[in-house]
């Protein structure tokens, strides 16, 4: 199966590397690839996507277990929530808590069900969690593999 979803951009909107970041606080891409997105060839744009899709999966798959994935999928497309559908449910999440600002939805309702461990926190503070573990694993990535290959 080819996966062509993989060559569409991850960028949501709010790019910090416009501020110097090296990585973006939003995507979680690293600034050259941000810069130079629109010149990599399709396998390019896979490598980066499929490290952002490994990121989020070992994340959320952590902290939440997916129910019911077509109930789940109908609740995101009738609230216009933009996510890839071609992406594995558990990514979805991360779109889902990205779109909403609300701690009171009802994750059991479309699909999804809070691991016990974390059932003890609200969801905006699950969110920034999410947030801050996608970004220290981009930080880990890049000082591993891209900084040590700048000095």
């Amino acid at each position: 199966m080819k996966r062509d979803y993989l060559k569409k951009t991850p960028c949501i909107g709010i790019c910090s590397t416009t501020y110097g970041d090296q990585i973006c606080r939003g995507c979680k891409r690293f600034a050259h690839e941000v810069t130079g997105w629109v010149k990599y060839g399709d396998a390019e744009k896979d490598i980066v996507n499929k490290r952002l899709e490994q990121f989020k999966t070992t994340i959320l798959q952590e902290k939440f277990e997916i129910i019911d994935a077509e109930k789940f999928k109908e609740f995101l497309r009738e609230a216009k929530i933009l996510f890839n559908q071609e992406l594995s449910p558990i990514c979805w999440i991360f779109d889902l808590l990205r779109a909403s600002s609300h701690d009171d939805l009802n994750l059991e309702s479309f699909g999804i069900k809070v691991k016990e461990q974390f059932s003890d926190h609200t969801l905006l503070e699950l969110k920034d969690l999410i947030n801050r573990e996608f970004f220290d694993l981009s930080v880990a990535h890049y000082d591993r593999y891209i900084n040590n290959s700048f000095t």
